[in-house]
């Protein structure tokens, strides 16, 4: 069975930096694939949880929050393309946070950001451990995001849309 690891917090603004294909590399005996410098992995050689994350943490030199789903759990959640009805703009992001946990009550959604006023994020559905929704490419876009993690109550790490799609890809590979 293959996992997806999401490191939340690294290689952003110079701090908690590492290299992800040379982690890659280090990890190769579990079949590991770097998606991108945002600290995402597709392990396809099967193991568990439990130990491969203990192994992606022992060789990390800073502490940080490790998300790990199964492959095929986030490969059903991009068939339905929740994005779907949404048409592409070359101004707006689709995104998708992926949650430390499942929350048993979730905030009402849809929801934006700022709350009056035209939106720069906008939160539009939630599967399992999937948050998805939009943002703007303005710079506040970010600290609403940050925003959205303080509403949840829980750790959470955000990916674009295209970052989903070539974690599919690696699990095709697989």
């Amino acid at each position: 069975m293959a996992l997806v690891v999401f490191l939340r917090a690294v290689n952003v603004g110079g701090h908690n930096t590492f290299r992800p294909s040379v982690l890659a590399n280090e990890l190769s005996e579990y079949d590991v694939v770097n998606i991108g410098a945002a600290g995402t992995f597709v392990v396809r050689k099967a193991v568990s949880q439990k130990k491969f994350r203990r192994e992606l943490l022992d060789r990390l030199e800073f502490p940080t929050k490790v998300m790990i789903c199964e492959g095929r759990v986030l490969a059903s959640f991009a068939a339905d393309d929740p994005f779907a009805s949404e048409p592409s703009r070359p101004d707006v992001v689709r995104f998708v946070s992926v949650l430390s946990k499942t929350l048993a009550g979730l905030p009402a959604i849809p929801r934006k950001f700022p709350t009056n006023g035209e939106w720069v994020l906008r939160i539009t559905g939630c599967r399992g451990r999937f948050l998805f929704g939009l943002y703007k490419r303005q710079m506040e876009a970010i600290g609403y995001l940050g925003q959205v993690e303080k509403l949840l109550g829980i750790p959470c790490t955000t990916r674009n849309w295209n970052t989903i799609t070539a974690i599919v890809k690696a699990l095709r590979g697989a």
